[in-house]
């Protein structure tokens, strides 16, 4: 498997790189990245045959979106494919004023939900001036899921979004202004209710499918190949413990792994010794086994991070490796695994 290598985008006339570049890290989550860094790693993406980019208005309140733009107006636009998404408005407001939480030293602008019709096409607008780009490949429904808004107020969020945002995406893809339309969330739930009320053409998964959760493969990704449904991954590291292992502070989604996680982890990591594996790179590889995934884009923040990942992913994993996983009950038997 090659980082740079080609995949169709499920239904639709795009093709992406195995990695893409995720851009949520270069909005400045939780400490600032220098912009000779930020253009760094664009560079060094593009330069290893990186051609899918992955970002969002909310990352650092409008800072990831002109980065990405900054670092990409030089390269033919044919060449590579670039997401974004709705679902939040930004408006200039005095620096003192905003709650960048959790980014740092953000683009001034107050971010606020809005999942209206008019909302979204005033932010794909804003958006394109933002990249300063021409047009926007992929749009994502962004953060209506219950992490970012509690199981009461998601109800609401959803109806909203899908009698809002979905319609001014269809309206946009129908005219050509974008190609893909889909959701992009922290559950893999409510996507299986979105893809069963609307046409999507694709979904932006932050982990809910890797080596240490496949319940998505319940329903949610046989609807997904049933209708030809691309899924991107992000957080395929389930935010850290797939990448460290089980040491004593390692994150699970966001906290600190319980035991039971970090002892399935260490069988996990038994495995790999005896097949000389990286952890990160089974955890990389096997999300891209999947035929719904195309793409993942885990998110970098420096030039070497980005090397790493890129190695793992190119790193030989022989098929003995994943049937011993299921042997041993660390993989459930109806996973689909990367050819060798």
């Amino acid at each position: 498997m090659r980082p740079q290598d080609k995949r169709k985008f499920g239904r639709v006339d795009l093709e992406v790189s195995v990695i893409g570049f995720g851009a949520a890290p270069i909005g400045n989550i939780f400490r600032p990245i220098a912009e000779q860094e930020s253009d760094r790693m664009i560079s060094r993406a593009w330069d290893s045959g990186l051609r899918y980019y992955d970002t969002a208005p909310m990352y650092g309140h409008g800072l990831s979106e002109a980065r990405c733009g900054h670092g990409l107006r030089w390269y033919p636009r044919d060449e590579f494919v670039l997401s974004s998404k709705v679902g939040r408005i930004l408006t200039p407001k005095p620096r003192r004023e905003i709650d960048f939480t959790p980014w740092v030293d953000g683009l001034p602008f107050e971010a606020k939900f809005d999942y209206s019709y008019d909302g979204t096409m005033r932010s794909i607008e804003d958006s394109l001036q933002r990249l300063a780009l021409e047009r926007i490949d992929i749009a994502f429904i962004h953060d209506i899921d219950i992490f970012t808004h509690g199981p009461e107020a998601q109800k609401q969020v959803f109806r909203e979004a899908m009698d809002g945002c979905y319609r001014a995406l269809d309206t946009l893809r129908s005219e050509g202004v974008v190609t893909a339309i889909g959701v992009g969330i922290n559950e893999w739930e409510p996507c299986h209710v979105a893809l069963q009320e609307r046409d999507f053409d694709c979904f932006l998964l932050a982990g809910r499918y890797t080596l240490l959760e496949q319940d998505a493969l319940d329903a949610f990704l046989p609807l997904c190949e049933e209708r030809n449904a691309a899924v991107v991954v992000g957080g395929g590291f389930n935010s850290g413990i797939l990448a460290t292992g089980a040491i004593e502070n390692a994150k699970y989604n966001y906290v600190p792994a319980p035991e039971n996680i970090k002892d399935r982890v260490r069988r996990m990591e038994a495995v790999c010794r005896d097949f000389d594996v990286p952890l990160p790179a089974a955890a990389l590889q096997f999300v891209l086994g999947h035929p719904c995934v195309p793409s993942i884009v885990p998110g970098t923040r420096t030039v070497e991070q980005l090397e790493q990942n890129l190695a793992w992913v190119s790193h030989p994993i022989p098929g003995d490796f994943w049937v011993t996983l299921k042997a041993q009950g660390l993989l459930r038997e109806d996973a689909p695994v990367p050819a060798e």
